[in-house]
């Protein structure tokens, strides 16, 4: 699992479809579709259903979403403060 799968995920909840959440990140829809099934694996969860209209999060991929949400925050603080870091070198 690593940031793009968590970005991938978040977005699609954020935007409620695929190719507009495609469209935010530069990403092809298989691209993404690929990102998500990463991500389910690795949890070994289904975390959307998609549909006619755009996609819903399961209750797997509603509970996970704050905690995905949080983690990319703290993976930015992470790569600010070794931004810092290297150029104080």
């Amino acid at each position: 699992m690593d940031d793009r799968e968590l970005r991938a995920f978040t977005s699609i909840a954020e935007f409620g479809r695929m190719d507009l959440a495609a469209k935010e990140l530069g990403y092809s829809q298989p691209a993404l579709s690929y990102q998500i099934r990463r991500l389910e694996s690795a949890l070994g969860a289904a975390l959307l259903t998609r549909g006619p209209t755009g996609v819903e999060l399961t209750i797997a991929g509603q509970l996970i979403l704050p905690t995905a949400r949080a983690t990319l925050v703290l993976i930015e603080g992470m790569k600010q403060t070794a931004g810092v870091a290297d150029r104080r070198r």
